[in-house]
């Protein structure tokens, strides 16, 4: 079963369970996917889906530290509900232990040895960690890695 109907059956279920919380985030995530299946005229893959979410999930972190800091918890509750919601259909995170194993994997099959492989480094771990793990956490570790 391909991701996008995972979160069609999803949207179905929280309809039937009148879960209206749910049903909104479900609804933010279709809006997403057609908005890109439209502009691009494209059908969307399950990889593509994953990056969608994946960027959702970092818009939605980004607004609950905006509204924490201006004192709207409200706001900032209802993006953490949404953050839940869209998490249940991205896979597993990984690990930190994971993650350290993937970069040492990705340092020895490129060949890196300072900063400026860099790039090589990540274009070998966005893939991998696509869903799984914040791509800004991995991009500072790969750095100390690189640097120490």
């Amino acid at each position: 079963m391909s991701l996008k109907s995972q979160i069609n059956s999803a949207m179905k279920d929280a309809m039937r369970a009148r879960d209206k919380a749910k049903l909104g985030a479900i609804r933010l995530i279709q809006a997403d996917v057609k908005r890109v299946e439209v502009d691009e005229r494209i059908e969307i893959t399950d990889q593509r889906l994953l990056a969608i979410m994946d960027k959702m999930v970092k818009q939605r972190r980004d607004s609950i530290s905006q509204y924490e800091s201006a004192g709207r918890q409200e706001l900032a509750d209802i993006e953490i509900a949404e953050i839940a919601v869209i998490q249940e259909f991205l896979p597993t995170a990984l690990s930190e232990t994971e993650i350290n194993e993937l970069i040492q994997s990705a340092i020895a099959a490129t060949g890196a040895e300072s900063m400026r492989d860099m790039g090589k480094v990540m274009g070998i771990l966005k893939p991998q960690i696509q869903g799984r793990a914040d791509a800004g956490v991995v991009s500072a570790s790969v750095k100390s890695a690189l640097a120490g």
